[in-house]
């Protein structure tokens, strides 16, 4: 049984909760969910900074592992680049 969707429809995405933190295939970013609108879902940077939408079939969840690692790379970046 399909539900509402056609035969070979692809499945929708997961639309990740507010506070999950994902990564933007897309843009090749990681983010924290701040909010959901008109069908995109609204990221900000772990460090803080501004939002951006993404589509959540661009989305994909991350460990906080990962997304701390990350996240200090980014930070070294910055330390050593916007001096």
């Amino acid at each position: 049984m399909t539900g509402d969707r056609p035969a070979g429809a692809p499945a929708p995405a997961h639309v990740p909760a507010k506070g999950e933190i994902v990564r933007d295939l897309l843009r090749e970013r990681v983010g924290r969910v701040m909010d959901h609108e008109d069908g995109c879902v609204q990221l900000r940077p772990l460090g803080g900074g501004v939002e951006w939408d993404a589509d959540p079939a661009d989305l994909e969840p991350v460990a906080v592992s990962a997304a701390l690692r990350e996240h200090v790379a980014d930070l070294n970046w910055q330390s050593t680049n916007l001096s």
